[in-house]
């Protein structure tokens, strides 16, 4: 039944029967979060370096409603450009599949497709979580649910800065989800190494990564682990400008009364302004260094 919603490209499907490593590649960051054409240069190189580091890249997308794992240049053309790509989530992917739309997936809907595919590894950016002022709006994303439910380890630079931090680790503390710092005992903030949070657990190997994670599935433990990769350190923004960046972002979002899934691209877009492109240069790096480390664990979880 699944075969009618689900195409898996050739080379991804043959990987995943001879056991070589594949990482799964979210593309709302293509669609919704980088501009024309940075967001197609980033794409295909995120995919040169997962190769270059011993797997297979495997981009999903949702393309005239089938659930798509595996892209050419031509569909992740498609994507960049096009203006009626719908960013999709959990919710609208039943929507998108019968009206047969195309849809950038979400951290969430990345997650569920790869899981459908046997994709145990995926490399994004940052995470969703809780934003600000939830208490009063209930905006959480529909990443944190997902990754209590879905067996998929997904490497980011942490949470985007522009959420709540703090409530974000304490939703993913209530989900059973371990946080784990790679090389770092600080969760990290998308643009910035530190946050002023701690992750649960610090591993400096993908080779201990990798048997934390068998072990978890193995023992039918479900949901998947947040590995919080530091943006690279030349990288890093300043810590106090990048937030007052995000602060003068989030009460214009709040005047134009922008929230759900509008938000976020709205604040990527308004920080990159007011950054004067720096946002978007370090928000390019830190993806490729996470493409870098998920290979590396899909490599060593391949081997177990």
């Amino acid at each position: 039944m699944l075969n009618n919603y689900l195409k898996i490209k050739p080379e991804v499907q043959d990987a995943l029967k001879k056991g070589i490593p594949v990482v799964a590649l979210e593309s709302t960051i293509i669609s919704h979060g980088m501009p024309y054409p940075e967001n197609i240069k980033t794409a295909k190189e995120v995919e040169r370096i997962v190769r270059e580091n011993g797997a297979i890249p495997a981009t999903i997308a949702i393309l005239n409603g089938k659930l798509t794992v595996g892209l050419n240049d031509e569909e992740l053309d498609l994507l960049g450009n096009s203006k009626d790509v719908v960013k999709a989530s959990r919710r609208d992917l039943p929507f998108i599949v019968a009206k047969e739309l195309n849809g950038a997936t979400t951290v969430a809907a990345t997650m569920i497709i790869a899981a459908m595919a046997g994709i145990k590894v995926f490399a994004t950016g940052g995470i969703g979580g809780v934003h600000r002022h939830a208490q009063d709006t209930f905006d959480i994303s529909a990443d944190l649910q997902e990754l209590a439910n879905t067996n998929v380890a997904v490497v980011c630079a942490g949470a985007k800065s522009i959420l709540d931090i703090g409530l974000t680790l304490e939703y993913l503390e209530t989900q059973g989800v371990p946080v784990i710092g790679y090389k770092t005992n600080e969760f990290p903030a998308f643009y910035t190494r530190k946050s002023g949070f701690k992750v649960d657990y610090r591993t400096d190997s993908e080779i201990e990564l990798a048997k934390a994670l068998k072990a978890k599935w193995d023992m039918n433990l479900k949901g998947g682990i947040v590995v919080a990769n530091p943006i690279p350190l030349e990288y890093e923004m300043n810590y106090e400008d990048i937030n007052n960046a995000i602060n003068d972002a989030l009460k214009e979002a709040d005047h134009k009364g922008i929230t759900g899934k509008e938000a976020t691209p709205f604040l990527l877009s308004k920080v990159k302004e007011i950054t004067k492109g720096k946002s978007l240069e370090s928000n390019v790096q830190l993806v490729y260094n996470n493409a870098k480390l998920a290979a590396k664990l899909a490599f060593e979880l391949s081997r177990l």
